[in-house]
Formats: structure tokens, C-alpha cells, sequence
């Protein structure tokens, strides 16, 4: 029930307690012959002392002023004071009550007051009052007196039985505060013990909080407000009484006969000043709702303003989030590849040094017998040479040894003779093959031996996600970062990371990879290569630049990787006398040197390497492997013989070597050509055998041979009539067998020499000879040049 709001006079409160309510029937069997009709002062609001009454119970003030004022977030709930309307009525206008607090000394002053009240009361509202007070049955202050002496006797007397136990004190203490200050006993229905807090709602506890602000900030200085407001909260629960009453009727048992509103009763005339004043302030608690509701709207308005700034600022920081995620999976799939790459190399060495001495092991076997070969068969034939006029039959028994290396010698090359006729090669000359033929035990074991290297390859990463091992899959993951996020890629220089993490992935493809074997297959057909080539392509359309970083990774990659194992070829297995292997070396060289530059101006320290491993092997395949003895013309004159056979297969065979270097034309620099081909094998070699042979058709054949393997490039210089100084001594041997020839009978070979004078730009020296011999029909051919 909601308490009387302050009044500017003052009010004295009750001496009451709990315990007063079983007295409370006693004392109200006197109201009928005290009561008869409430009078204005009874209705009217409290006293002056209701101030002092608040300050010290404000939260049953806030309670009271809440329910009066906070429609706005009324809930469901029905207040503690609309209980006894449920319970039938029994008891309800005890419930109703309102405690007044005032003496017989202020009983005239209430009176006095409470007409100038009552004579500002409107039509309109002596209906509601009227209403109301035939409901409500409220006591005047003579019967609260009454009834408060009575309960202070009975408290002195002990004449009741206390429901606390220490009663002696409790009593003696009531005694004391109402023998100092009587107005100070709280009220029996203010000491009412609240069991179980009532559950509020949000909406209640935000009407509770704006409400106790409001009152507040307008309690000081807004009395007659406060007045008001109780009338109309009154008039208010008159009406709820009424309606609840009405609906309540079919549950009250033992409700009281509804007093008949008395005609009789006259009204004081509305006072307009009242009523505007109520308006004004009805008006100024509506705006001041207004106001509240307001500052609501504009925080919420804020709220709103926050949470799509924070949302916004969520889905920015999302990218973010997504740009974090996508780095630190990078930076972990990059971890994780080096360390698989660490653990596995050790592996990979293993295995590659495993293939590369089976290879070197079975080049050393190629050489060492070829050495070995002709060292036996030359050391036989100046034994045979020296001792053959002691000797009746011109031969001398061998050792067992030389009997054995002679006979599987002459079988090999008779197994070469034989596929040549099945071929058609007629053209072939004895000592230009390669001899590089395996027995079948050791091919055997050659075999299995490679077999057992392959199956470890294939081992390697066989625990390994292709994520991790295969280079299409790796290079996608930076073809990502790439296409997301390329000005990060690109200040992160991965083009120079990514040949370093492709290498040990590379060298695992090229571990059967043999660059000296005809059939090898090409460095362009390798998965690798097209794979970083599709990288290489796709980062040039990306990024749309000429000067691309990316390009690079290819010729870095080769750099790296294919020209240290082509080196290691060349200085270890790669033997110069085999065609077969220099061309397929060159054709794989020629691709890498050539198309896959870096720069046109540079040159890597590994190409470098590269091509000074080839000259190098060159120069000791010619100190060591060449060999062309010359023998009596006595012993060289018969064809069949074995010293003329011997000294033909050797001499083919340092032809074969000067063609074989100079493939290289065009990879090799001239000058290093000419020095290996020029000085160290024709001058050195192929010319004293020239010199020393019979002049005919088979020195003018020799001379051609070696005219052929000479680079067409040498001598496009039209300008030219002398040819390279390193040829001096080749066209002097032209020319003196020029000589020879044209007193014999072969004068028809003189022709084809100077034919090769001419192709070699010697015309100097051809017109002389021309001249020389009165040869008029020859000058057609220089003049054609």
C-alpha cells in the first residue's frame, strides 16, 4: 500500500508496533460510534512531520511513490497492498487503512487544513471521493489515540504474550523510546518482515531507479507537487479497489455491505487555481518522463552507433584475421617442408652417391681397360716389331695374359663388325668405335646393382604428404601467397628462396638421370621443369612486368642443381673418345648454356665451372688416351699387317677425339677449341702421322676427315686468303703431299687438296701451287670461293 507523500504541516507518527495487531479489533469495535462520516480531514494528506517520516524510511517511500507513479514499466505482478481483494474481503478495510499520526493538540489544525483542501475539489471528483469513501473506512485521530494509549497500557501491564524472548529488555527499551520520544516508534505495519524478496523485473527496476532519481532531484522545493500526486494516487487505488471489488465478488465470503453515498454532503466549489496547479504539475512529470524517455533513445541511439561501428570494425579486422591465418599456415607449411627436407636429405645423398659410384666404377672399368688394352697390344707389337728378323715365322709367343686381353679384343671388335653389316655402316673405320661393350656377367651386375639404388629412391619419401615432395604441390602453396598477397611475396625475395627448397626434390628426380646416355630423356620433358616453367609463366601474366624476380627461378634452379651434377659427369664419368656420350652431352649443355641464361652479360660461377670441367677432361682424354705410333714403312707398307691395322685403329681414333672436341664449337670459347683441337691434337698428333704415311688416296681421305670436323664458322670471313695460324702446319702437309701426288700417278687427288686449301681459306697458298704446276683448270675453283 502506498504511503502518504510529505506535506508542508507537520505529521506525528504512531507509536504502533507488530504486535499491535491483535489489539487492532478492540479498537476498532469503537469506530462506529466515534466514526460516522470521514470528514476532510480525515482524506486529507499528511502532516508536515511525513518529512521526517521519509528521511528515515526512504525505501518504503521510493516502494510506495513506484507504484503510484511507474505505469510505464508496470509488469505483471499484483501489489502486496491489492492481497486481501483476493482473499474475499474479509479484512480489508484493516488493510486499507492508512496510519495517522497526529495529537489532540493538532486536531484543529487538521481539521482547518483539511477543508481549504476539500473546498478545491471539483464535481468530477466528489463522485470518485464519495466512491472511495464508501469503500474505504478510515479511523480519525481521536480513535488512533485511543487506540495507541490502550496498546501503551497493555505493553506496561504485560498484558499480552510477546513473541520475542527477550521481552524483559525489548519491553524496558519501548518504555525508554516512548517515554523520550513517543512520535519515534515505528509503525506495526512499517516493521512489516519481508520473508522472500519480491522479484522485479528489468522493466520494474528500471522504472524503480528513474523514479527514485526524478523524486529526488524534486523533493526539495516541490511539496504541493508531492500533494497532488498523492491525491490522484489515492483516487487511483479507489478505482482499482472499485473494479477489483467487481471482479472479485464471486470469491469474497464475507464482504461488507457497500455503504450508499450520502446526498446529503455538500462539496466546496472547484478552485481553478488547484486545478491548474495539478495540470502544471502532471504536465512537468510527463515531460520529465519525456525527458527520461529520451535520454534512453539517445543512448540506445548510441548503443546502435557502437554496435555497427564494432561490427564493422569486426568484419575489417576479419581480413586481417584471415590475412594472419593465411601467414601463419605459410610460415608452418615452410617449417614443416625444411625439416622434412633435412631429415630426407641425408637419404638423398646416400643414394646419389650410391648411383654415382656405380656409374664412376663402371667408367673407370671403361678406361682402365682401353688403357690397358693398348698398352698390351703396343707393347706386343714392338716386341714383334723389334724381334722380327730373329724370328723364323715374323711373330713371338705371348704370355698367357696378352694371348687372352688380344683375343677378347679382336672378339669385341668382331662383334661390332658384324652389328655394323646388320646396320648397312660400310663407312665405318676400325678404331672409331667406343669399345664400350660389358661382358654379361658384369651387365648383369650392373643391372642389379642400379635395380637395388632405384628401389631405395623409391623409398624416400614414401612416408612424405605430396604437399611435402611433390614440386607442382609446393609451388601452388607460393603461387597462393603470390596471387593473395603479392607485395609481401615479392619483398620476401622467394623467388631466391624457392630453387633452394626445390633442390633436394630436384635431385631426387635426377638420380637415374644420365645426361651421357643417348636415350636419356631431356631436362624438358622432367615433371620439375615444367612445373616451375608453368610457375614461371603464370607470375609473368600476375604480375604483368617485364622485370619479373620470378623468371629467374628457372635458370637459378639449373644453376643450382642440373649444372653441379652435369659437372660432376663431366669430370668423373663422361669419357671424350665416346660420340654417343659428347653429343648427348652437348645437346643437354647446349640447352642449358644457351636457352636458359640468366642474363645475357652474366655467366654463373657453375657455367664457368661447367664448361672448365669439359676443357679440362678434353686436355687429359688427349694426353692420356691418344696414342699413334709410327712404325718402319717396311712394317706399314702391307695393309693386313698387325702393326699397319694397329697404327690405322690409332689414328681413327685421335680423328674421332678431334671431331668429338670440336662439337663443342659454339659452347666452348674458339680459343680454348683451337688450343685442345688445333695444337694439342692435330700439330701434335694427327699431322705426324699425315707426314709419315704413304702419300695416295688414303692420306688425301685422312686430310678430308680432318677439313670436315673443322668449324664452318672459322672461316665465314670472306675477306680471308691466309687461314688460322693454328692450321699452318696442316696446309704445309697439304701441300707436300700435293707435291708427292703430282708425280705419281694419283694427280686426280690433287684436286681434293685443293679443294680443302680452299675451304679452309688457304687461297694464298692454292694459287701458288696452281701456278706453280701450270694447274689452269684448278683456278675455276678458286674463283667460285
Amino acid at each position: 500500500m502506498a504511503h502518504r507523500p510529505k506535506r508542508t504541516f507537520r505529521q506525528r507518527r504512531a507509536d504502533s508496533s507488530d504486535s499491535d495487531g491483535a489489539e487492532e479489533p478492540s479498537a476498532e469495535a469503537e469506530a462506529p460510534g466515534q466514526q460516522t462520516v470521514p470528514g476532510p480531514a480525515e482524506e486529507g494528506p499528511p502532516s508536515g512531520g511525513g518529512r521526517a517520516e521519509v528521511a528515515e524510511r526512504p525505501l518504503r517511500l521510493r516502494s510506495s511513490r513506484g507504484r503510484g507513479r511507474g505505469r510505464v514499466w508496470a509488469s505483471s505482478r499484483r501489489p502486496a497492498g491489492a492481497a486481501p481483494r483476493a482473499d474475499g474481503g474479509s479484512g480489508g478495510p484493516e488493510s486499507r487503512r492508512v496510519d495517522l499520526s497526529t495529537d489532540e493538540e493538532d486536531g484543529a489544525h487538521h481539521s482547518s487544513e483539511s477543508k481549504d483542501d476539500a473546498s478545491s475539489s471539483s464535481d468530477s471528483s466528489s463522485s470518485v471521493e464519495e466512491e472511495f469513501s464508501s469503500v474505504v473506512d478510515i479511523p480519525d485521530a481521536a480513535f488512533i489515540q485511543a487506540a495507541r494509549r490502550k496498546r501503551e497500557l497493555a505493553r506496561a501491564q504485560d498484558d499480552y504474550i510477546s513473541l520475542d524472548v527477550k521481552h524483559t529488555s525489548t519491553t524496558s527499551r519501548v518504555k525508554k523510546n516512548s517515554d523520550e520520544d513517543p512520535e519515534s516508534e515505528p509503525d506495526d505495519c512499517e516493521n512489516r518482515i519481508p520473508f522472500t524478496p519480491k522479484p522485479q523485473m528489468l522493466r520494474q527496476r528500471m522504472a524503480e531507479e528513474t523514479t527514485t532519481r526524478d523524486e529526488e532531484t524534486s523533493e526539495e522545493g516541490q511539496e504541493d507537487e508531492s500533494q497532488d500526486i498523492w491525491e490522484q494516487q489515492q483516487m487511483r487505488k479507489a478505482v482499482k479497489i472499485t473494479e477489483g471489488r467487481d471482479l472479485d465478488l464471486s470469491h469474497s465470503s464475507d464482504s461488507k455491505p457497500v455503504k450508499k453515498f450520502d446526498t446529503s454532503i455538500s462539496f466546496p466549489p472547484v478552485n481553478l487555481e488547484i486545478i491548474k496547479k495539478q495540470l502544471n504539475t502532471r504536465l512537468t512529470l510527463l515531460q520529465d518522463t519525456h525527458r527520461s524517455h529520451l535520454r534512453e533513445y539517445e543512448k540506445y541511439i548510441q548503443d546502435v552507433k557502437s554496435s555497427k561501428s564494432a561490427i564493422q570494425n569486426l568484419e575489417n579486422s576479419s581480413n586481417q584475421a584471415l590475412n594472419f591465418k593465411f601467414y601463419k599456415s605459410m610460415k608452418t607449411y615452410v617449417e614443416n617442408l625444411i625439416d622434412c627436407l633435412n631429415e630426407k636429405i641425408i637419404s638423398i645423398q646416400e643414394i646419389e652417391s650410391s648411383m654415382h659410384a656405380l656409374l664412376l666404377k663402371q667408367a673407370m672399368t671403361f678406361m682402365k681397360r682401353r688403357q690397358d688394352e693398348l698398352k698390351h697390344e703396343s707393347t706386343y707389337l714392338q716386341e714383334l716389331s723389334r724381334k722380327a728378323e730373329a724370328s723364323t715365322n715374323g711373330s713371338l709367343p705371348a704370355d698367357e695374359k696378352t694371348q687372352w686381353i688380344l683375343a677378347e679384343i679382336e672378339s669385341r671388335r668382331a662383334q661390332r663388325r658384324q652389328a655394323r653389316a646388320l646396320s648397312g655402316n660400310c663407312d665405318h673405320q676400325e678404331g672409331a668405335s667406343s669399345d664400350d661393350e660389358l661382358s654379361s656377367a658384369d651387365m648383369t651386375d650392373f643391372q642389379k646393382r642400379r635395380g637395388d639404388i632405384l628401389q631405395d629412391h623409391k623409398k624416400i619419401f614414401e612416408d612424405v604428404h605430396d604437399d611435402f615432395c611433390n614440386i607442382q604441390n609446393v609451388l601452388l602453396k607460393f603461387q597462393q601467397w603470390r596471387e593473395k598477397f603479392p607485395d609481401s611475396y615479392y619483398e620476401a625475395f622467394i623467388s631466391l628462396c624457392i630453387p633452394k627448397l626445390l633442390n633436394p626434390l630436384i635431385r631426387v628426380q635426377l638420380i637415374d638421370w644420365n645426361p651421357l646416355k643417348f636415350d636419356s630423356i631431356g631436362l624438358k620433358q622432367m615433371p620439375w621443369f615444367t612445373s616451375i616453367e608453368e610457375f614461371v609463366d603464370s607470375s609473368m601474366e600476375d604480375s604483368k612486368k617485364e622485370e619479373s624476380s620470378d623468371k629467374k627461378i628457372l635458370s637459378a634452379v639449373i644453376n643450382k642443381t642440373v649444372i653441379p651434377r652435369l659437372t660432376a659427369f663431366v669430370e668423373f664419368i663422361w669419357d671424350p673418345l665416346s660420340t654417343s656420350q659428347t653429343t648427348s652431352l652437348i645437346t643437354h649443355c647446349r640447352m642449358i648454356l644457351e636457352e636458359h641464361s640468366t642474363c645475357e652479360n652474366e655467366v654463373s660461377k657453375g657455367k664457368q665451372d661447367l664448361l672448365k670441367s669439359i676443357a679440362s677432361r678434353m686436355k687429359n682424354a688427349i694426353e692420356d688416351d691418344v696414342f699413334i705410333p709410327l712404325y718402319p714403312k717396311s712394317a706399314v707398307e702391307n695393309k693386313t699387317s698387325p702393326h699397319s691395322k694397329f697404327q690405322e685403329r690409332r689414328f681413327w681414333s685421335g680423328i674421332k677425339l678431334f671431331r668429338n672436341i670440336l662439337l663443342w664449337n659454339g659452347l666452348l670459347p674458339d680459343d680454348t677449341l683451337q688450343e685442345l683441337g688445333l695444337g694439342k691434337l692435330l700439330n701434335r698428333y694427327l699431322i705426324i702421322a699425315l707426314l709419315n704415311a704413304t702419300p695416295g688416296p688414303d692420306v688425301v681421305k685422312k686430310c678430308n676427315q680432318v677439313a670436315a670436323c673443322l668449324p664452318e664458322k672459322w672461316f665465314e670471313n670472306s675477306a680471308m686468303r691466309t687461314s688460322l695460324p693454328q692450321l699452318e702446319n696442316f696446309i704445309q702437309c697439304l701441300l707436300q703431299s700435293a707435291h708427292k701426288l703430282s708425280r705419281s700417278e694419283f694427280r686426280d687427288e690433287i684436286k681434293e687438296i685443293i679443294l680443302i686449301l680452299v675451304k679452309i681459306k688457304a687461297l694464298n697458298q692454292a694459287e701458288s701451287f696452281i701456278e706453280e704446276y701450270h694447274l689452269d683448270h684448278l683456278k675455276s675453283v678458286i674463283k667460285e670461293v
